[in-house]
């Protein structure tokens, strides 16, 4: 049922959801000012137009600075790797979606927050849905190139965190943003295939997610108090 209601709820926005993601992706660029913000922005989208077309595995950077129609010596100080265009594409996300967050914060407990923090960042990337697939699957095969992404993820579900108010500081902080990187994928998965225009499995698969790594969480925090760490024991025997 509250997910029946957080539909009902993003589909009376819809309207002005899209036109706040519109401006949120024109103000997602507007650091990018400037002779290296203009180059930045065009061999972003010059890389997820090529990805789109061919795959993400075999491209080179001389390819994706010809797409972009710039000399590789000028991209190359920039993005010295495809994995450093991927950074800053997940960048441009993290912005769109925190400038939409500026317009309208998000509102609930903490999954709900979650929920529309991470249901703006899957609209963040529609623009760009068919090169997202094809550099995840071609991440899959590629296990290094997997793990040459893993901070870029790990700071994006960071600021996915800060966005929807929830602590990434200490212990705590790290396994949330652990967490919530396993639920954005497994997630993500779902996106890839979801072709429905109100992205209506989505939405139930990042809710089912949400809720599975919540109880699995709150588990952990009970067991905490039965079994007490070996600070608590010692107190506990003195």
């Amino acid at each position: 049922m509250r997910l029946q209601g957080m539909a009902e709820k993003r589909a009376k926005k819809a309207t002005s959801e899209k036109k706040a993601a519109a401006g949120a992706r024109r103000k997602a660029r507007a650091p990018e000012s400037g002779e290296s913000g203009d180059v930045s922005a065009r061999v972003i989208d010059a890389a997820l137009n090529l990805a789109a077309e061919r795959g993400w595995r075999d491209l080179s950077l001389a390819e994706i600075a010809a797409a972009a129609d710039l000399p590789l010596s000028q991209v190359y100080p920039l993005f010295p790797s495809k994995t450093a265009i991927l950074a800053a594409y997940a960048r441009r996300l993290d912005t769109a979606v925190l400038t939409s967050v500026d317009a309208e914060a998000v509102e609930g407990d903490a999954r709900e927050r979650l929920f529309e923090v991470l249901m703006r960042r899957f609209e963040a990337m529609l623009p760009h849905k068919a090169a997202v697939a094809r550099i995840v699957a071609d991440l899959i095969r590629d296990p290094v190139m997997a793990l040459c992404a893993g901070p870029s993820l790990r700071r994006s579900m960071a600021c996915m965190l800060e966005a929807a108010r929830l602590s990434t500081s200490g212990l705590r902080g790290a396994l949330r943003v652990k967490a919530l990187g396993m639920i954005y994928l497994a997630t993500l998965r779902v996106w890839l295939d979801d072709d429905s225009p109100d992205m209506a499995r989505t939405m139930a698969a990042l809710d089912r997610n949400l809720r599975r790594a919540g109880a699995v969480l709150s588990c952990c925090s009970r067991m905490r108090k039965i079994v007490p760490g070996p600070g608590r024991r010692e107190a506990a025997d003195a």
